[in-house]
């Protein structure tokens, strides 16, 4: 599948970097770096990749927001004060936890937790978008440079 989606170029490196911010179990790593080794701009590639990752964590947020704050008091016993006040914290300084979005495993969890309870969208997705693009700014240019000095 990875093959098919590097004949794309671009518009392959955005699905694979879409599905892999998803919970689908995906890697856009690859894609992106066969292209840059192709000679695709290496920051064509991080723009791209930063844009298909940040709308997939989207969705996980926006997954996130059609559970039911309920479900906390009900199945979990949380009390209403504990979620309001986690809630409360969310909206200010705590949606910038979705920067750590871009970590493997636990950054779809992070961002569904987001979007569960409510934190505040523009500062959530803000952070998250800032994450993924210095996520693929490190590989783009890291695997650049490792092409550079093992003359690929």
């Amino acid at each position: 599948m990875l093959d098919g989606l590097v004949d794309y170029g671009y518009l392959g490196l955005f699905l694979a970097s879409f599905l892999a911010a998803t919970v689908l179990p995906f890697s856009s790593e690859v894609v992106f770096a066969v292209l840059i080794s192709a000679g695709l701009d290496v920051w064509g590639c991080i723009l791209t990749a930063t844009l298909g990752n940040a709308l997939g964590g989207a969705t996980c947020y926006w997954a996130g927001r059609i559970g039911k704050i309920e479900w906390l008091e009900r199945y979990f016993k949380i009390k209403k004060e504990k979620i309001e006040s986690m809630q409360a914290w969310l909206n200010g300084k705590g949606a910038v936890m979705g920067f750590f979005g871009f970590l493997p495993a636990v950054g779809d969890v992070i961002l569904v937790a987001l979007g569960f309870m409510r934190a505040n969208v523009p500062v959530a997705m803000l952070s998250m978008t800032l994450g993924k693009f210095a996520r693929y700014l490190v590989i783009g240019f890291g695997w650049e440079k490792m092409m550079q000095l093992f003359n690929i």
